[in-house]
């Protein structure tokens, strides 16, 4: 029973921050690479961040990358977004995945991953 709970999201105005947390359960943690990815209504699921399994390595995505910043405690289980200088653009339901056989993430695809969590609104508006 592998599970992953993402939770941090809200209303945030443009230029406002927020962090995300994705805390997992039910498997071995430290040995996958987790991903962030988000879906805005009317798009498909779109990589946004991941990180090693060791938390050594980072990905972005390129309309993220300076902004956002993936990290990981592998003590609580937990991977962290931290999300500054949010626009209009960053609107979506952001979910968190394990990758499913590897401890690196060197591209942002959704068909690499698994064991999804259930996904948290994020809404960037004035």
């Amino acid at each position: 029973q592998l599970q992953l709970v993402e939770s941090g999201g809200g209303l945030v105005q443009p230029g406002g921050s927020l962090r995300l947390s994705c805390t997992a359960s039910g498997f071995t943690f430290d040995y996958y690479a987790i991903g962030w990815f988000r879906q805005a209504p009317g798009k498909e699921r779109e990589g946004v961040s991941c990180i090693d399994s060791s938390g050594g390595s980072t990905n972005y995505a390129d309309s993220v990358k300076g902004r956002f910043t993936i990290s990981r405690d592998n003590a609580k289980d937990t991977v962290y977004m931290q999300m500054n200088s949010l626009k209009s653009e960053d609107t979506a339901v952001y979910y968190c995945a394990a990758h499913r056989w590897a401890g690196w993430c060197t591209r942002l695809d959704a068909a690499d991953f698994d064991s999804w969590g259930q996904g948290t609104q994020v809404t960037v508006s004035s």
